[in-house]
């Protein structure tokens, strides 16, 4: 539904995938992090950063092409990074099926050349896979498993963990996140830099 002083949804399609083609969203959303880190005395590229997953349902027009067994989900499975404040580094978006050690190794691959010093990463523990490590120690990076409380029982907030969580929850506060409504990734993850990038332009401008 496009708000009635909008054009036709055809031409407005065509112009979001255009200029999605040339990257705008991410870098639009890539500027406002920085600035948003400037502004509360932080270095403009991150050294330190938090990996998690997410799995969201897919309609069935929307397709996903995945069964996450653990969530008993089928849809789509967010993978991201985001710095230890909860901004967004990173998405890669995969089948829900994937795993999530599998999902964050395309991320370590790519995310330096986006953020060139982050070099330490915070996750849980189904990420400490020996492949996973490997790579990471190739590119010099160190990941730290954030284990559960000794003796915990029922939720509780874990140091540096719970950043990425409020990150998932941020985006799920936009209905056109909550699900994965559409058949590309690419216009998915699109999207979630509107969003993102939306959110970190308010906090700009009402400091």
């Amino acid at each position: 539904m496009l708000p009635v002083h909008f054009g036709p949804w055809q031409t407005i399609d065509w112009w979001f995938r255009r200029l999605m083609q040339r990257f705008l969203f991410v870098t639009l959303h890539n500027i406002a992090l920085m600035l948003d880190r400037e502004r509360v005395g932080r270095k403009v590229s991150p050294t330190a950063g938090v990996l998690d997953s997410q799995t969201v349902k897919s309609p069935h027009a929307a397709g996903g092409g995945g069964y996450d067994a653990a969530k008993r989900l089928k849809g789509r499975k967010r993978h991201i990074g985001v710095d230890t404040d909860g901004r967004l580094l990173m998405v890669n978006l995969t089948a829900a099926d994937v795993q999530d050690a599998a999902g964050a190794e395309q991320i370590i691959r790519v995310i330096r050349k986006r953020w060139p010093w982050l070099k330490h990463l915070f996750a849980d523990g189904v990420y400490n896979r020996g492949k996973l490590m490997s790579v990471a120690a190739y590119r010099d990076f160190v990941i730290e498993v954030v284990r559960k409380l000794a003796g915990q029982q029922g939720f509780q907030v874990l140091s540096r963990r719970w950043v990425v969580e409020r990150t998932f929850g941020w985006m799920t506060r936009w209905r056109r996140l909550v699900r994965n409504y559409e058949r590309r990734c690419d216009v998915s993850e699109a999207m979630i830099h509107v969003s993102m990038g939306a959110l970190l332009i308010r906090r700009i401008a009402n400091p």
